[in-house]
């Protein structure tokens, strides 16, 4: 079994987007492959959890226009 990974960044810390973000399918109300976040643009880290196959945080990012993005840790990075 893997261990989880502890997390880089925590709830209510502000981060950017570290590059264009598009949507996997799992973004409601958007076409897959559609861009969500722009890179530099900036977001608030809402949650934080883990990718159970993987063992890696997963970070619920809320962006303008309450878009609420799971991002990897290589995909944001602290303001």
């Amino acid at each position: 079994m893997i261990e989880p990974r502890v997390p880089k960044y925590g709830w209510g810390q502000p981060v950017l987007a570290a590059e264009d973000l598009f949507n996997d399918g799992s973004f409601p109300g958007a076409e897959a492959g559609a861009k969500l976040v722009e890179v530099s643009e900036r977001g608030e880290i809402v949650n934080v959890g883990t990718h159970v196959d993987a063992n890696l945080p997963i970070y619920l990012v809320e962006f303008s226009g309450n878009r609420v993005v799971g991002c990897l840790e290589e995909e944001i990075s602290p303001v």
